[in-house]
């Protein structure tokens, strides 16, 4: 059944470190970005957007937001990338 099953994306979370975040306004909100989700897309790209909520506090969206083109933020979503298959290939089935 595997070669017939389509997986049409898979998705994982990181979270970003401190030194890498960043602060992006949307709205006249400031929010503090700290995660990015990293999809694999069917073609083998990889896919990627960051999420925060606002810097002021409060029960503001999690917004996200598209990533800056930085060589240590690229770095990293690639290394998430190549975790996350070492991850999924060695799962265990269901718990």
């Amino acid at each position: 059944m595997s070669g017939d099953l389509e997986v049409s994306a898979a998705a994982v979370n990181v979270t970003i470190p401190e030194a890498l975040r960043w602060t992006d306004t949307r709205r006249g909100q400031e929010f503090r970005l700290t995660t990015l989700n990293v999809r694999l897309l069917p073609d083998g790209h990889l896919a990627v957007k960051a999420y925060g909520r606002p810097v002021g506090g409060g029960r503001g969206a999690y917004v996200s937001f598209p990533v800056p083109d930085d060589p240590a933020l690229a770095t990293l979503v690639a290394e998430a990338g190549t975790r996350a298959g070492e991850l999924w290939a060695g799962h265990r089935g269901l718990g």
